[in-house]
């Protein structure tokens, strides 16, 4: 495999928000794809400290209508509708991959190696991006659209409880994912040579 291939996965990944439920990629595939993301991604000192959860069909749904009416507590009744219409797409797609942190084992590195306890945080974070940006790419380049949604820490309480998800989890992120109805919006890019400095 050259470079090419990958970096044109890459280029194409982008964040599709008219998703539906038709099952265009079996959930054995998927479920093979997150394994085989979550079992190869890289992480500081091999501390393999992500956690993957994945929802189909109902418990889909159901992390959804958690969003929903978790948001209803807080948003301005004016604002609702709107926030009602945004959740009800993700909901409208065929699946979501929650991704967390184990927290105890970042605290036994914490206590293991003291004079980089500062860093153990950040590096978990780091790899957990790493993790859901190999997870988003690889599940586009089957087809599927996706987004990644943040609402964490709104949500974790509830979503613990409903899903039997262990308290020393610390929710992430919520990458949703579907059949593509809806086009991606147009990316637009700062100039390579604000970003990119080379020296030789």
């Amino acid at each position: 495999m050259s470079a090419n291939i990958f970096l044109d996965a890459v280029a194409k990944r982008r964040s599709y928000y008219g998703l539906d439920k038709t099952e265009i990629v079996s959930r054995e595939r998927i479920e093979e794809i997150v394994g085989e993301s979550t079992l190869h991604a890289p992480s500081a000192m091999n501390a393999q400290s992500a956690r993957v959860v994945v929802l189909f069909g109902e418990q889909h749904d159901r992390l959804w209508d958690i969003v929903s009416d978790t948001l209803k507590k807080v948003v301005p009744v004016e604002d609702f509708p709107r926030t009602e219409e945004k959740i009800s797409s993700f909901k409208a797609g065929y699946g979501t991959v929650l991704f967390y942190e184990d927290t105890k084992v970042i605290r036994k590195l914490e206590e293991d190696f003291a004079l980089y306890k500062e860093n153990f945080v950040p590096w978990a974070y780091q790899g957990n991006g790493i993790l859901q940006f190999i997870v988003w790419t690889a599940l586009e380049s089957e087809g599927l659209g996706a987004s990644l949604q943040h609402y964490n820490p709104l949500i974790d309480d509830e979503v613990a409880e409903t899903f039997g998800i262990s308290r020393d989890y610390k929710l992430i992120g919520q990458l949703v994912f579907g059949n593509p109805v809806a086009e991606a919006g147009e990316k637009a890019h700062l100039p390579l040579s604000e970003r990119l400095k080379v020296i030789s």
